[in-house]
C-alpha cells in the first residue's frame, strides 16, 4: 500500500513549534487541565479525587457507559449501541474507510478538504472522484456537480461539514438534498462534523441523523477545545456499528481510562464550554474582519463562526516560500494553502487565544507591507 505524505500534518509536524504566534490550527483555544476540572460546579477537588482513585487497566474498551451516554445527546436518533469510542476523529475517519472501501470501489470525497477522506481510500485501491469546492459558491460544492460524479457503483461519499479549511458548511437543505443523491445509488456518507458551527439561527444535522446510511465522526480537538485526550467517535446504525466493531478490534483497544474520563467530564458540562467558545469565535472573527477592511493584501470568504477560515493572499511569492519566511522573520504561522493544493491561499486558524491572535495578525501585515 502507498499513500501520499499528509500535507497539512507534515507542514505542522516541521514548522508548529517554531512558532511565536501560531495562528495555523483549527482548535477553539484550548483549555488547561486546571479550566477543565474547574467545570465541574463543585470544583476540581472532588473530579481529583475521583480521579486519583481511578485503576490505570484497561477500562472500557468500546468507551464508558457514561461516555456513551453524553455522546448521544449530541444528536437526535441515536442509541449508545450505534457509538464506538475512537483515537480522535482521525481515528474514527480511518476505521469507517478501513471497515468499507476495497480495491476497485468508487469513492467521492469533497475537495479541498482533510486529505486522509480522500488519500485513503486511494491507498486501499479505491477509484476516488473529487468533488470540488467553489470560491465563488461560498466555498461550497455544487450539487449538480455531484450528480455528474456519483455512479452506480459509488460505494461512499466522504465530505467535512463544516470544511476545512474554509469553513463552510452545507446545512440542512443541502444535506437532504446530498442524502437523496446518495440514497438512489445506495452510497454511504462518512461525514466529519468536528467543526460545529457556534452561531445561531444555522440548521447543520448531523448525517447519521438524516440517513440510515450516514456515518458521523467527531471528537473533542475543535469545536471543545480538548484535542489533548485524543477521543473521538464513530456514529452509525447498528448493522455498521457491528461491522465498525470488528475492524475497531485490530486499530485500538481502547482510548484509556484518563481520557474517556476527562472526555465524560467535558461533554457533560459542554454549555459552558460552548459558552466560552462561542465568545472566543465571534470576538476573535470580529477581529479578522476588521483586519481584513483595513489589509489590502488579503480577501476572506468569512466562515460561519467555525473555528477555520482560508484567506487569499495577493502576494508575488510562491505560498510555501512566503509562509516559512514569515514564520522565521516574524514567528507567524500559517498553514500555506498548497498543503491543501491551493496555492495562493492559507489556512488562518483565527480561534487561538486572542492576544495570540490580535499579535499575529499586527506581524502578519508587517510582513506584507514589503510587497507594496
Amino acid at each position: 500500500m502507498k499513500i501520499n505524505a499528509f500535507g497539512v500534518e507534515e507542514w505542522l509536524n516541521v514548522w508548529e513549534n517554531d512558532a511565536i504566534y501560531d495562528i495555523a490550527g483549527s482548535s477553539i483555544a484550548s483549555m488547561t487541565l486546571d479550566e477543565i476540572l474547574n467545570l465541574h460546579p463543585e470544583g476540581k477537588d472532588k473530579l481529583l479525587e475521583e480521579l486519583l482513585n481511578k485503576k490505570m487497566n484497561y477500562g472500557w474498551i468500546e468507551g464508558s457507559p457514561e461516555f456513551k451516554e453524553e455522546v448521544a445527546k449530541l444528536y437526535q436518533t441515536v442509541k449508545p449501541s450505534q457509538i464506538l469510542q475512537t483515537n480522535g476523529a482521525t481515528g474514527a475517519n480511518f476505521l469507517a474507510l478501513y471497515s468499507l472501501i476495497e480495491p476497485g470501489d468508487h469513492v467521492i470525497s469533497l475537495y479541498p478538504t482533510y486529505q486522509q477522506l480522500y488519500d485513503i481510500p486511494r491507498s486501499f485501491g479505491a477509484e476516488v472522484s473529487l468533488w470540488k469546492i467553489k470560491e465563488d459558491n461560498d466555498w461550497l460544492p455544487s450539487l449538480d456537480d455531484l450528480r455528474q460524479l456519483v455512479r452506480p457503483n459509488t460505494k461512499m461519499i466522504c465530505i467535512n461539514n463544516a470544511n476545512n479549511p474554509t469553513g463552510a458548511i452545507m446545512d440542512r437543505t443541502f444535506l437532504e438534498e446530498l442524502v437523496t443523491i446518495a440514497n438512489e445509488v445506495g452510497a454511504y456518507i462518512v461525514s466529519d462534523e468536528i467543526y460545529k458551527p457556534l452561531e445561531d439561527g444555522v440548521d447543520v444535522p448531523a448525517i447519521v441523523d438524516l440517513y440510515d446510511k450516514g456515518i458521523s465522526t467527531n471528537s473533542l480537538s475543535k469545536t471543545y477545545s480538548v484535542p489533548g485526550v485524543r477521543v473521538g467517535w464513530i456514529v452509525s446504525n447498528d448493522e455498521l456499528a457491528d461491522e465498525f466493531r470488528k475492524y475497531r478490534d485490530y486499530t485500538m483497544i481502547c482510548a484509556g481510562v484518563f481520557d474517556d474520563f476527562i472526555t465524560t467530564h467535558v461533554l457533560k458540562h459542554k454549555e459552558i464550554v460552548l459558552k466560552r467558545n462561542k465568545e472566543i469565535v465571534s470576538r476573535n472573527l470580529d477581529i479578522v474582519k476588521e483586519w481584513i477592511a483595513t489589509e489590502p493584501r488579503v480577501s476572506l470568504t468569512f466562515p460561519h463562526h467555525v473555528s477555520t477560515s482560508f484567506i487569499k493572499l495577493d502576494i508575488p511569492e510562491e505560498t510555501e516560500a512566503f509562509c516559512i519566511r514569515l514564520l522565521k522573520e516574524k514567528g507567524v504561522l500559517l498553514v500555506p494553502g498548497n498543503r491543501f493544493d491551493m496555492p495562493g491561499y492559507a489556512r488562518l486558524g483565527y480561534c487561538t487565544h486572542t492576544e495570540t491572535l490580535t499579535k499575529g495578525l499586527e506581524k502578519l501585515s508587517e510582513f506584507l507591507r514589503e510587497f507594496d
